[in-house]
């Protein structure tokens, strides 16, 4: 098999977990997420474990593949370049946290709903896609201005 499928291959079944374990977690439950946001209301911390579990386990394997020169079916690893907290990164992550706590979805849950025909996701995946768009745009007429 080619570096390239064998890649893609991984990306799917990455994907396929993921996908399934916000499916387990109820995170595709958009109820269940903004009753966790509720900290005044029917607060329900009980995503506080899958939260707890995700930063352990990342963090174990993470000690584990940056042992690594390079992934798996990659020539490096691709992380950001930009480390500072700075106006944009500080306005994306609150209009992030806003939708969040709107509609329930984060992007990856919303994706994973579709799967379940979840008449919400049918909304949000592609409010999120326009939004996603509009920042490409924006940060594009910025770059260009600069150049």
């Amino acid at each position: 098999m080619s570096r390239g499928l064998l890649r893609n291959l991984a990306a799917l079944v990455s994907g396929a977990i993921f996908g399934l374990g916000l499916s387990l977690a109820q995170m595709t439950n958009p109820d269940k997420v903004l009753n966790f946001l509720d900290m005044t209301g029917a607060w329900d911390p009980s995503l506080l474990l899958v939260l707890g579990g995700a930063v352990v386990l990342s963090t174990i394997a993470f000690h584990f593949v940056f042992k690594r020169p390079a992934p798996l079916w990659d020539s490096m690893f691709h992380l950001p370049l930009l480390k500072a907290i700075d106006r944009p990164l500080i306005m994306g992550s609150a209009l992030f946290g806003v939708g969040w706590g709107l509609s329930g979805y984060c992007p990856g849950p919303a994706i994973a709903s579709l799967g379940f025909a979840n008449p919400e996701a049918l909304w949000v995946v592609p409010s999120i896609v326009a939004g996603a768009a509009l920042q490409r745009w924006t940060h594009y007429r910025q770059t260009a201005d600069i150049d």
